[in-house]
């Protein structure tokens, strides 16, 4: 398991740097941020495979479908909400983040829809938004 999780880790360094030259900072510390806070339950690839997964009562999402299963549009009001607790997961054990205050850090940001419209948000959360885009399935 521990040669798993390692080459899971490594694959996902991996993806970030080569996508570096697309992606800017905010995105690559939300991948930081995802290895973190979120790949113990998603798996680091974000496909919901994480080694918590058989302790939670709700499986984890695949994070990489989640336009996908949207209609091909990025669902972000709905993981903003899901993740800053104002929609919350039983499988969390309470309301997210479970992690205190952290998603509430790095100040004030905002992140634009599909369609243009801007959605104030905080650092922690724009940063971590903006890399589960770039983990949509393609």
């Amino acid at each position: 398991m521990r040669i798993g999780r390692h080459a899971g880790v490594v694959a996902l360094t991996a993806l970030i740097i080569a996508q570096g030259a697309q992606a800017d900072g905010v995105a690559k510390r939300g991948g930081e941020t995802f290895l973190r806070y979120c790949a113990s339950c998603h798996g680091v690839e974000g496909d919901g495979m994480g080694p918590m997964r058989p302790v939670l009562m709700v499986p984890p999402a695949d994070l990489t479908a989640l336009a996908e299963t949207n209609g091909g549009v990025f669902p972000l009001e709905r993981v903003l909400a899901r993740i800053d607790g104002r929609d919350a997961l039983v499988s969390h054990g309470s309301e997210m983040p479970v992690y205190g205050d952290f998603f509430s850090s790095g100040g004030r940001a905002t992140v634009e829809t599909e369609d243009g419209e801007t959605v104030r948000t905080t650092g922690a959360l724009a940063d971590l938004v903006a890399y589960l885009r770039l983990l949509q399935a393609e």
